[in-house]
Protein backbone atom coordinates (compact mmCIF):
# COMPACT_ATOMS: atom_id res chain seq x y z
CA UNK A 1 0.00 0.00 0.00
CA UNK A 2 1.38 3.31 -0.73
CA UNK A 3 0.73 6.40 1.56
CA UNK A 4 0.73 9.68 1.08
CA UNK A 5 3.55 12.01 2.13
CA UNK A 6 2.17 14.96 2.18
CA UNK A 7 -1.06 14.41 4.09
CA UNK A 8 -1.78 11.23 6.41
CA UNK A 9 -5.32 10.05 6.61
CA UNK A 10 -6.65 8.22 9.92
CA UNK A 11 -9.67 6.35 9.98
CA UNK A 12 -10.55 5.80 13.69
CA UNK A 13 -13.11 3.29 14.52
CA UNK A 14 -14.82 3.48 17.84
CA UNK A 15 -18.47 4.73 18.56
CA UNK A 16 -17.34 6.91 21.57
CA UNK A 17 -16.44 10.39 20.14
CA UNK A 18 -14.49 11.45 22.55
CA UNK A 19 -11.83 8.76 21.41
CA UNK A 20 -11.52 10.70 17.54
CA UNK A 21 -11.18 13.56 19.75
CA UNK A 22 -8.70 12.46 21.92
CA UNK A 23 -6.58 10.43 18.77
CA UNK A 24 -7.06 14.07 16.37
CA UNK A 25 -6.15 16.00 19.31
CA UNK A 26 -2.94 13.82 19.84
CA UNK A 27 -1.89 14.33 16.29
CA UNK A 28 -2.56 18.21 16.04
CA UNK A 29 0.10 18.53 18.42
CA UNK A 30 2.65 16.71 16.72
CA UNK A 31 1.60 16.03 13.41
CA UNK A 32 -0.41 18.39 11.88
CA UNK A 33 -0.97 17.31 8.18
CA UNK A 34 -2.35 14.21 9.26
CA UNK A 35 -6.55 14.26 8.22
CA UNK A 36 -8.37 11.56 11.07
CA UNK A 37 -11.94 10.64 10.25
CA UNK A 38 -14.17 8.79 12.24
CA UNK A 39 -16.34 5.66 11.89
CA UNK A 40 -18.76 4.74 15.00
CA UNK A 41 -19.31 1.13 13.56
CA UNK A 42 -17.88 -1.73 11.56
CA UNK A 43 -20.12 -1.57 8.44
CA UNK A 44 -19.22 2.35 8.32
CA UNK A 45 -15.52 1.59 8.62
CA UNK A 46 -15.52 -0.98 5.95
CA UNK A 47 -17.13 1.29 3.64
CA UNK A 48 -15.13 4.53 4.34
CA UNK A 49 -11.76 2.28 4.23
CA UNK A 50 -13.18 1.32 0.43
CA UNK A 51 -13.74 4.93 -0.11
CA UNK A 52 -11.65 6.82 2.01
CA UNK A 53 -8.50 5.10 1.16
CA UNK A 54 -6.94 5.71 4.66
CA UNK A 55 -3.31 5.08 5.64
CA UNK A 56 -4.15 3.72 8.84
CA UNK A 57 -7.17 2.51 10.85
CA UNK A 58 -7.38 2.52 14.75
CA UNK A 59 -10.22 0.06 15.59
CA UNK A 60 -11.74 -0.51 19.08
CA UNK A 61 -13.10 -3.97 19.69
CA UNK A 62 -16.54 -3.46 21.61
CA UNK A 63 -18.79 -1.57 19.04
CA UNK A 64 -22.43 -2.26 18.27
CA UNK A 65 -23.27 -4.25 15.68
CA UNK A 66 -20.32 -5.97 14.58
CA UNK A 67 -17.73 -5.89 16.39
CA UNK A 68 -13.84 -4.80 15.89
CA UNK A 69 -12.68 -8.83 15.85
CA UNK A 70 -15.40 -9.05 12.66
CA UNK A 71 -14.45 -5.74 11.54
CA UNK A 72 -10.83 -6.75 11.23
CA UNK A 73 -11.63 -10.26 9.88
CA UNK A 74 -13.71 -8.34 7.21
CA UNK A 75 -11.66 -5.95 6.62
CA UNK A 76 -8.53 -8.52 5.88
CA UNK A 77 -10.40 -9.75 2.87
CA UNK A 78 -9.90 -6.99 0.53
CA UNK A 79 -7.45 -4.58 2.10
CA UNK A 80 -4.03 -4.77 3.58
CA UNK A 81 -4.09 -1.02 5.59
CA UNK A 82 -2.17 -0.99 8.78
CA UNK A 83 -4.39 -1.24 11.71
CA UNK A 84 -4.03 -0.64 15.20
CA UNK A 85 -6.30 -2.07 18.00
CA UNK A 86 -7.35 1.06 20.25
CA UNK A 87 -9.35 -0.62 23.30
CA UNK A 88 -9.95 -0.84 26.44
CA UNK A 89 -9.82 -4.77 26.78
CA UNK A 90 -6.63 -5.14 28.02
CA UNK A 91 -6.41 -9.38 28.20
CA UNK A 92 -3.30 -11.25 26.90
CA UNK A 93 -5.91 -13.48 24.85
CA UNK A 94 -7.49 -10.22 23.60
CA UNK A 95 -4.12 -8.96 22.10
CA UNK A 96 -3.28 -12.30 20.47
CA UNK A 97 -6.89 -12.54 18.73
CA UNK A 98 -6.40 -9.40 17.42
CA UNK A 99 -3.02 -10.10 16.22
CA UNK A 100 -3.99 -13.51 14.85
CA UNK A 101 -6.66 -11.65 12.77
CA UNK A 102 -4.46 -9.29 11.14
CA UNK A 103 -3.69 -6.24 12.95
CA UNK A 104 -0.32 -4.90 13.11
CA UNK A 105 -0.29 -3.38 17.08
CA UNK A 106 -2.46 -3.33 20.09
CA UNK A 107 -2.69 -0.44 22.05
CA UNK A 108 -4.88 -0.19 25.34
CA UNK A 109 -7.07 2.69 26.55
CA UNK A 110 -6.76 5.23 28.45
CA UNK A 111 -3.81 5.50 25.71
CA UNK A 112 -1.15 8.50 26.46
CA UNK A 113 -0.51 10.80 23.50
CA UNK A 114 2.61 10.51 22.94
CA UNK A 115 2.94 6.61 23.10
CA UNK A 116 -0.09 6.27 20.65
CA UNK A 117 2.29 8.60 18.26
CA UNK A 118 5.44 6.51 19.14
CA UNK A 119 3.69 3.32 18.18
CA UNK A 120 2.10 4.92 14.75
CA UNK A 121 5.60 6.09 13.46
CA UNK A 122 7.24 3.04 14.78
CA UNK A 123 4.64 0.96 12.78
CA UNK A 124 5.36 3.33 9.40
CA UNK A 125 8.82 2.98 9.60
CA UNK A 126 8.40 -0.44 9.43
CA UNK A 127 6.26 -0.89 6.26
CA UNK A 128 8.34 1.75 4.88
CA UNK A 129 11.55 0.05 5.46
CA UNK A 130 13.13 -1.97 2.78
CA UNK A 131 12.94 -5.75 2.52
CA UNK A 132 16.35 -7.26 3.66
CA UNK A 133 18.42 -8.60 1.12
CA UNK A 134 20.79 -11.45 2.27
CA UNK A 135 24.16 -12.17 0.70
CA UNK A 136 23.38 -15.58 -0.28
CA UNK A 137 20.87 -15.93 -3.23
CA UNK A 138 18.53 -18.70 -2.27
CA UNK A 139 18.16 -21.12 0.45
CA UNK A 140 16.59 -24.75 0.16
CA UNK A 141 15.62 -26.97 3.04
CA UNK A 142 14.02 -29.60 2.67
CA UNK A 143 10.42 -28.63 0.92
CA UNK A 144 11.14 -25.19 1.58
CA UNK A 145 12.63 -23.08 -0.82
CA UNK A 146 13.72 -19.09 -0.19
CA UNK A 147 14.98 -16.76 -3.07
CA UNK A 148 16.19 -13.77 -1.55
CA UNK A 149 16.76 -11.03 -4.52
CA UNK A 150 12.84 -11.70 -5.34
CA UNK A 151 11.85 -12.06 -1.94
CA UNK A 152 9.83 -15.28 -2.69
CA UNK A 153 9.03 -18.34 -0.47
CA UNK A 154 8.05 -21.77 -1.54
CA UNK A 155 6.82 -25.22 -0.31
CA UNK A 156 7.16 -27.91 -2.75
CA UNK A 157 7.12 -25.50 -5.31
CA UNK A 158 4.15 -23.57 -4.94
CA UNK A 159 4.33 -19.93 -3.51
CA UNK A 160 3.68 -18.51 -0.59
CA UNK A 161 2.33 -15.29 0.08
CA UNK A 162 4.19 -13.31 3.02
CA UNK A 163 3.52 -9.92 4.64
CA UNK A 164 6.62 -8.06 5.44
CA UNK A 165 6.78 -8.48 9.22
CA UNK A 166 6.61 -12.38 8.65
CA UNK A 167 9.37 -12.36 5.61
CA UNK A 168 11.45 -10.17 7.65
CA UNK A 169 10.65 -12.32 10.62
CA UNK A 170 11.92 -15.30 8.44
CA UNK A 171 14.86 -13.97 7.08
CA UNK A 172 16.71 -13.23 10.07
CA UNK A 173 15.82 -16.58 11.53
CA UNK A 174 17.11 -18.51 8.38
CA UNK A 175 20.19 -15.69 8.39
CA UNK A 176 21.06 -17.04 11.43
CA UNK A 177 20.06 -20.49 10.86
CA UNK A 178 21.75 -23.18 13.24
CA UNK A 179 21.77 -19.78 16.25
CA UNK A 180 19.45 -19.48 18.49
CA UNK A 181 17.77 -15.43 18.66
CA UNK A 182 16.37 -14.49 21.50
CA UNK A 183 12.99 -13.26 22.21
CA UNK A 184 14.48 -9.57 22.60
CA UNK A 185 16.93 -10.13 19.67
CA UNK A 186 14.53 -10.29 17.10
CA UNK A 187 11.75 -8.39 18.25
CA UNK A 188 14.38 -5.62 18.50
CA UNK A 189 15.01 -6.52 14.87
CA UNK A 190 11.82 -6.95 13.29
CA UNK A 191 9.90 -4.45 15.15
CA UNK A 192 12.45 -1.91 16.73
CA UNK A 193 13.95 -1.30 20.29
CA UNK A 194 10.26 -0.12 21.25
CA UNK A 195 9.15 -3.88 21.19
CA UNK A 196 11.58 -5.83 23.27
CA UNK A 197 9.12 -6.30 25.42
CA UNK A 198 6.20 -7.90 23.47
CA UNK A 199 6.64 -11.43 23.11
CA UNK A 200 2.93 -12.23 22.26
CA UNK A 201 3.97 -10.35 18.95
CA UNK A 202 6.31 -12.54 18.42
CA UNK A 203 4.87 -15.89 19.44
CA UNK A 204 1.81 -14.90 16.72
CA UNK A 205 3.85 -14.35 13.94
CA UNK A 206 6.03 -17.49 14.41
CA UNK A 207 2.34 -19.39 14.39
CA UNK A 208 1.40 -18.35 11.24
CA UNK A 209 4.93 -18.48 9.43
CA UNK A 210 4.75 -22.42 11.17
CA UNK A 211 0.89 -22.31 9.12
CA UNK A 212 2.43 -21.51 6.17
CA UNK A 213 5.27 -23.14 6.11
CA UNK A 214 5.44 -26.22 7.88
CA UNK A 215 3.77 -29.50 7.25
CA UNK A 216 2.79 -30.15 10.60
CA UNK A 217 2.80 -26.84 12.58
CA UNK A 218 2.37 -28.17 15.83
CA UNK A 219 6.04 -30.35 15.57
CA UNK A 220 7.84 -28.06 13.40
CA UNK A 221 10.67 -29.12 11.66
CA UNK A 222 12.08 -25.41 10.20
CA UNK A 223 11.47 -22.74 13.30
CA UNK A 224 12.44 -24.46 16.42
CA UNK A 225 11.04 -22.97 19.89
CA UNK A 226 14.14 -22.99 22.72
CA UNK A 227 11.86 -22.56 25.38
CA UNK A 228 12.33 -19.66 27.87
CA UNK A 229 15.24 -18.24 25.28
CA UNK A 230 13.78 -17.76 21.53
CA UNK A 231 13.84 -19.06 18.50
CA UNK A 232 16.39 -21.41 16.19
CA UNK A 233 15.98 -22.06 11.99
CA UNK A 234 17.13 -25.18 11.49
CA UNK A 235 20.19 -25.47 9.63
CA UNK A 236 20.16 -26.89 5.79
CA UNK A 237 21.63 -30.40 5.82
Amino acid sequence: MKRRRNRMKILVVDDAPEVVEAVTVSFSLQWQETEVLGANDGETALEMVEQEQPDLVLLDITMPGMDGYDTLRRLRQFSDVPVIMLTARDSVLDKVKGLELGADDYITKPFDHLELLARVKALLRRLDMPQPVSRAPSLVCGDLSIDFESHQVRVKGELIALTAIEYKLLYHLVRNAGRVLRHETLLAKVWGREYVEEIDYLRVYVRRLRRKLEKDPERPQYILTERGLGYRFRSPA
